[in-house]
């Protein structure tokens, strides 16, 4: 029934997402793929030599590797065949293998699209060599892990490996034009805000599609959305305290606030009272754990390994004894030297790997377990530090598309003190051995 509304043009009028609406239709449509599907592109010399070959898309989500492959078959009049490894097993291999073996007969090939191929196993993964070698299939085969763990080497060696890039912010833009000009509507979003959207789409053309159509339902008529209006509807949070426990929510924040204020006095009244009102002492413990990591830090790197010997503590005495524990690693903790240099560098760290998605760390510090990886450069001129002088290389270990960052600043407190004395000394280095 579904195939006769297809024929007859009515599931073009069902509602459709818009990454679909907008999926190319040739090859020089395709964005961000240049190297592969551009004028001097690896895929484009193969198709114009009519001779293909089986290979293995790899890349991230979103980068259009499904398209390519239905283009493909379009170009070199190839029968096209999708199936999903996660969905498919050996019966439904033998069945496609089996089409394609008559369609051969009648003088038409078959290009058989697996996605996620890496989800099959050794035995499934063997079942396509015979078929590939005969040329009853032309096999491609999309994943999003590294091929040189994920597929045997029996069928890396019958197939090439074509690696699709996270698209750029230039591509997404590009995406994002097509999306306007398609829809007839503009996003209501200022400038900071569209350079946000971009950034968390993550170099996945699919998903900046699946937000900008978030974003059109979220606003009013007129409505401009800035990037923090913009965050707060692509990640919505869900309430974080239940109302009707005020109270409890009340001293516990109470609690941690004394003690980043460096009143022992007053952290040991509000843990009392809480102790007193039959308060969980392992939710009590928990609390004095995140005290020494978010507020004391590296200033004392000691109160950590105090405030999680006090939960170990009342686990193994308990009531009333154990009690004790929490009370002298509230004390420790509120008398102890204070920094959040830590906890603000982690927060600036995850701003910034959240704006500028998946980018490959550079080939100079990836290991080359696999001949493959070794040909596109993993590894090349690694400098060992403990061989260099004062163990320290100095190298920049940082993507290349994004520079160096400073996220950490240790304070003038506690053992904060050596470790700024530390990063200085590196920086001098550094600077010196890369002049």
């Amino acid at each position: 029934m579904s195939d006769l509304f297809a024929s007859a043009g009515m599931d073009q009028s069902a509602p459709r997402p818009l990454a679909d609406r907008l999926r190319p239709t040739t090859l020089p449509e395709v964005v961000g793929q240049e190297h592969l599907v551009g004028p001097d592109g690896i895929l484009t010399r193969l198709i114009g030599s009519k001779s293909l070959g089986s290979l293995i898309f790899w890349g991230p989500p979103g980068t259009g590797k499904t398209t390519v492959a239905r283009l493909m078959a379009n170009e070199t009049d190839l029968h096209f065949v999708q199936i999903s490894a996660i969905f498919s097993g050996v019966a439904d291999l033998k069945k496609v293998f089996e089409a394609a073996r008559g369609l051969r007969s009648t003088g038409q090939g078959t290009l058989l699209f697996v996605d996620e191929i890496h989800r099959f196993n050794r035995a499934q993964l063997d079942a396509f060599l015979p078929v590939m070698e005969d040329g009853t299939i032309t096999l491609v085969g999309a994943t999003t892990e590294n091929p040189s763990f994920e597929l045997n080497a029996a069928l890396l060696s019958r197939a090439r490996v074509l690696v699709f890039r996270s698209l750029d912010e230039a591509a997404i833009l590009d995406i994002l034009l097509r999306a306007e000009a398609v829809t007839g509507r503009a996003l209501p979003l200022d400038e900071t805000a569209r350079a946000s959207l971009v950034r968390m789409a993550d170099g996945d053309g699919r998903a900046v599609l699946t937000l900008a159509e978030e974003v059109w339902r979220s606003a009013k008529p007129g409505e401009i959305f800035d990037a923090e209006q913009l965050q707060e509807i692509i990640q919505r949070r869900a309430p974080i305290y239940d109302k009707g426990q005020e109270g409890h929510y009340n001293l516990i924040s109470a609690l941690h606030k004394t003690i980043r204020g460096s009143d022992p006095n007053a952290a040991l009244y509000y843990l009392a009272r809480m102790l007193d009102a039959g308060e969980d002492r392992l939710f009590i413990a928990r609390r004095l754990v995140r005290a020494a990591i978010e507020d004391i830090g590296l200033a004392d790197p000691q109160a950590l390994v105090v405030a999680n010997a006090a939960k170990d503590a009342f686990d193994f005495l308990g009531s009333p004894e154990g009690e004790l524990a929490l009370a002298q690693a509230a004390v420790y903790l509120a008398t102890a030297p204070k920094s959040n240099a830590v906890y603000n560098a982690y927060k600036a760290a995850t701003r910034v790997a959240k704006e500028h998605g998946s980018l490959m760390p550079p080939k100079t510090i990836l290991n080359a377990p696999t001949k493959l990886m070794k040909q596109i450069g993993y590894g090349d001129s690694y400098r060992y530090d403990h061989d260099e002088p004062d163990a320290f290389s100095g190298q920049d270990y940082w993507p290349d598309k994004l520079p160096a960052q400073t996220f950490y600043q240790p304070v003038d407190r506690g053992f904060e003190r050596d470790i700024r004395k530390r990063l200085d000394w590196w920086q001098k280095l550094r600077g010196d051995r890369n002049k």
